[in-house]
Parts: C-alpha cells; sequence; structure tokens
C-alpha cells in the first residue's frame, strides 16, 4: 500500500511539473520583447549614468581627501 502512495506522489508531482511548464510557456509568449533600437538606446543612458555618477564620486573623493589631509597636517 506504501508503494502506491508512492506512485502517486510521483505522478502528482510530474503532473505539477508538465504544468509549470506549461504555463511558462504561455506566460513567454505574452511577453514584449525589446527591439534592437531600444536596447542599444537604453545601453547608452545606462553607460552615461555610470559615467556621470563615476565622475561625480571621483570629484567628492578629491574633495574628501583634501579635507582629510587639512585636517591631519
Amino acid at each position: 500500500m506504501a508503494e502506491a502512495a508512492k506512485q502517486s506522489n510521483k505522478k502528482i508531482s510530474f503532473s505539477r511539473v508538465l504544468k509549470y511548464f506549461r504555463e511558462v510557456k504561455s506566460e513567454m509568449k505574452k511577453v514584449v520583447w525589446p527591439t534592437w533600437k531600444q536596447v542599444r538606446n537604453n545601453t547608452m543612458v545606462v553607460i552615461l549614468a555610470i559615467i556621470v555618477v563615476g565622475i561625480i564620486i571621483w570629484n567628492l573623493d578629491l574633495v574628501f581627501r583634501e579635507v582629510l589631509n587639512y585636517l591631519i597636517r
């Protein structure tokens, strides 16, 4: 009797996995993927933002270093 219960659990688990993948497939059909132009534009915005933030952090580092050097001397 315990073996029958194990077989039943395996079938339930396998059917759940199949159902999951069917649902994933149907959801993936609803996805609207960006065009290459949108990807390029978004990539450029991210690169520009990284450069701007890097410059801001670099300038703050210079200011804090000078303040610290002034306080130490």
